[in-house]
């Protein structure tokens, strides 16, 4: 089957496209090249991850499957393990200007989703074996991975945290220091991981043998994580949150994540206001959907039909006046399927449990995903999340497939990619290469060829800007495709920032 496939990593992205040319669909496409991130990305996705997958199918049917990260503190140990959580702050650079803390360590990790998550995908949509699927990322683990420039800025940066215990230092720093570009990565636990989900399915890192070891190591240490948390865990089938614009209709991730409605408020504002490329325009409607995030939209997040409460209710407000380490996979195929995952680590917790191939996630440590505090989510409730894989689709079917890494940038990397294709016609490559901007915090961050005229006027009315020298992994990593609706011509676009690839297959 031909398709289009754009991933962070060329070995992700290839894994994709060898799953289309061997026949399998654009699930198939997106779980192989999920599982090959596990190796090739590994600081930022693996079998200890959560994310959510949108799928539209072949015959028109939309899907979101949310296996994001679960909040622990099931069974008799959850008490105890409570009172001896303690996370550990760490400082990562970005860049001279843009520090940002993560709090990692066991205290940090959530019940993870990305292993069930994907295999579920696979058996419910896909149209080959798990075993194949698997085969490439496990011989990849087992052989080692040549480290690419943007894995080796990202140890870089993430160094505190890769080298914050034992397992993670012998991991990624085997010499004393973290692994370079040209360095091979060799993850032999996670090749024995990969090959046997492949083979008995994901049961084993929940209520088997692995699932019990990662508890047990975790609550040894501070951890919250109990075996019956993972027991518990279970995948959750949404309705994708729908918004219009131009004509299209956008599917994107539902509450209680926070990234997909937001998105679909700042596609409302933008359509009412009718002003297309206006840097004013999109600054401010950045600026109001961060303000929306206030404790009340963190609490309704939870409740049944939040969205189109919240939208109603920013549309009155608006007429009004008012206006507010992750990875992504996205693939379409030539039968008219998509998929778009988005699955992350966070910054990883630096928590490797020997034996198993798993390095756990940060979530419970992230403060973008905890505003209100640390550790105040209900057992097995879902951790807010910013990530939100999109498909807009037209008249004739998927027209965009994409989503982004990015924390806090996510939905405004999206935003403007998806206002590229749509409002200015552009190809998926160039619109995830253009210039971006970013608005939080009272300071709007911009990238070099963001249009000087426009960021002096923002100035003169007293806005701080923050001009960016080079273009950076700050903000977000935006993986898209795209078929022409004319033409019915494929794209794809692998970011830059983030060391993406796009292959299309034909």
């Amino acid at each position: 089957m031909g398709g289009v496939a754009a991933a962070g990593h060329p070995l992700t992205a290839h894994a994709g496209a060898e799953a289309l040319r061997a026949g399998g669909n654009a699930v198939d496409a997106a779980v192989g090249a999920a599982l090959m991130s596990f190796v090739a990305e590994s600081p930022l996705t693996g079998p200890g991850a959560g994310g959510f997958m949108l799928v539209h199918t072949a015959g028109g049917a939309d899907h979101l499957l949310d296996f994001f990260v679960a909040a622990p503190g099931h069974g008799a140990d959850a008490e105890a393990a409570r009172a001896r959580a303690e996370l550990l702050p760490v400082r990562v650079h970005f860049s001279d200007d843009a520090v940002q803390i993560f709090n990692v360590g066991p205290a940090s990790c959530g019940a993870y989703g990305a292993p069930l998550g994907l295999c579920d995908a696979a058996a419910r949509f896909g149209t080959m074996p798990l075993a194949e699927l698997a085969a490439p990322a496990a011989r990849a683990a087992r052989e080692g991975v040549a480290i690419e420039p943007m894995q080796a800025f990202l140890h870089t940066i993430l160094e505190p945290v890769l080298t914050s215990t034992p397992e993670g230092a012998a991991l990624y720093a085997p010499a004393g220091r973290v692994l370079r570009e040209g360095d091979v990565l060799r993850h032999p636990e996670l090749g024995d991981l990969l090959e046997r989900m492949g083979a008995e399915g994901p049961g084993f890192l929940y209520e088997g043998d692995v699932g019990a070891r990662v508890s047990e190591w975790l609550l040894e240490r501070g951890g919250l994580i109990t075996h019956e948390d993972l027991m518990r865990f279970e995948l959750i089938e949404r309705a994708p949150a729908r918004a219009s614009y131009r004509g299209r209709a956008i599917l994107t991730n539902p509450p209680p994540s926070s990234g997909g409605i937001l998105i679909a408020y700042a596609l409302d504002l933008l359509e009412r206001l009718q002003r297309p490329g206006d840097l004013r325009a999109l600054v401010a409607v950045m600026d109001s959907a961060n303000r929306s995030r206030t404790e009340d939209f963190l609490q309704g997040l939870h409740s049944e039909g939040y969205l189109e409460r919240f939208l109603a209710k920013e549309a009155l407000e608006s007429a009004a006046g008012r206006l507010g380490s992750t990875t992504h996979i996205a693939v379409l195929d030539d039968a008219g399927g998509a998929a778009s995952v988005t699955c992350s680590n966070g910054s990883g917790s630096g928590v490797i449990v020997p034996g198993t191939g798993v390095h756990l996630n940060n979530m419970l440590g992230e403060e973008d995903l905890n505003p209100l505090g640390f550790h105040r989510h209900e057992p097995g409730r879902r951790v807010p999340s910013m990530m939100a894989p999109t498909v807009v689709l037209g008249d004739a079917g998927p027209e965009v497939v994409l989503g982004s890494a990015g924390s806090n940038r996510i939905r405004s990397a999206i935003l403007q990619t998806l206002l590229g294709v749509v409002d200015l016609g552009l190809g998926a490559r160039e619109a995830v290469e253009r210039p971006r901007v970013h608005f939080e915090g009272g300071v709007l961050e911009a990238e070099p060829g963001v249009d000087p005229a426009a960021l002096s006027a923002l100035e003169r009315d007293g806005m701080t800007v923050r001009r960016w020298s080079e273009r950076n992994l700050y903000f977000g990593g935006v993986q898209a495709v795209a078929r022409d609706p004319s033409t019915g011509t494929l794209s794809g676009g692998g970011d830059p920032r983030r060391g993406g690839t796009a292959v299309v297959v034909s």
